[in-house]
């Protein structure tokens, strides 16, 4: 007996591969409806696969889950699929057919691609430059609600570009698109609220912002809280280096703008 309990426990013992760790409820409502064909779940569940701390990244299988909402009309499948040859997520980079999922997706209704259409007709992204037409698509989005067309809309305003220069009017816009959410907005406006001498309620929506701004406004707004010094608000001016150093990037109090350029 004690040599079969020597041979057995000498036996090597076949390994079992580990069970994935359960998703979370939200998550796994999310996949269970990409998996019944419900088109808004079937974009949600590509999103998570290309960027979810709870499944491994996957840009090809996202895709793939994005081209199934598009071939069905719905407008941000389209969208997400116009992101993905953008910036070459599970793909080669080809941005003449980013700008025609953007197209489809403006005419099934979806503002988010009819915005990242009109910066694509903006900035001359694969394609020629036509601030007239960006202006029209950004000009629709912003009458259908769209927060972060209404920034834009508000640029076009403030510049003059290709209609009467209207500062007063820009300014509405970017309380409007700030009141939506729009991190750019939010910046824009706590400018003006500045330049107003209203600094109290700039520091508040400069609050708001920092915490989804990319590196181009963090740096704008280091540059506007330094310039206020003792008015401004300290911690906020660290929160905001704090995100700067999380990109890579030094924080600098040396003048740093945004730039006011179609193509910036």
């Amino acid at each position: 007996m004690k040599r079969i309990v020597q041979k057995f426990l000498g036996r090597k013992v076949p390994t079992r591969r580990p069970e994935p760790p359960a998703l979370p409820p939200q998550i796994e409502e999310i996949r269970q409806g990409a998996l019944k064909g419900q088109h808004l779940q079937i974009v949600q569940w590509g999103q998570v696969l290309l960027d979810s701390v709870y499944v491994p990244r996957d840009p090809v299988a996202a895709l793939d889950w994005f081209t199934i909402a598009a071939n069905a009309g719905f407008g941000p499948g389209h969208n997400m699929r116009g992101r993905c040859f953008q910036f070459g997520w599970g793909c080669e980079k080809d941005l003449q057919l980013a700008a025609r999922c953007y197209e489809a997706a403006a005419a099934a209704g979806d503002e988010w691609g009819r915005y990242n259409l009109g910066i694509l007709t903006m900035r001359g992204i694969g394609m020629e430059t036509d601030l007239a037409r960006a202006l029209d698509l950004f000009r629709t989005a912003v009458n259908n609600g769209h927060a972060k067309s209404m920034n834009l809309y508000a640029r076009f305003l403030e510049e003059g570009w290709v209609v009467p220069q209207d500062r007063g009017a820009a300014l509405d816009w970017y309380r409007k698109s700030a009141e939506g959410g729009d991190y750019r907005g939010q910046h824009n406006h706590a400018t003006a609220l500045v330049d107003a001498g209203k600094i109290d309620e700039a520091l508040g929506w400069w609050r708001q912002a920092v915490v989804d701004a990319t590196s181009d406004i963090l740096l704008a707004m280091d540059q506007k809280l330094t310039a206020l010094g003792p008015k401004g608000d300290a911690d906020l001016l660290e929160r905001v280096r704090e995100r700067l150093k999380e990109m890579g990037i030094s924080p600098s109090g040396a003048a740093v703008s945004v730039s006011n350029s179609p193509k910036g």
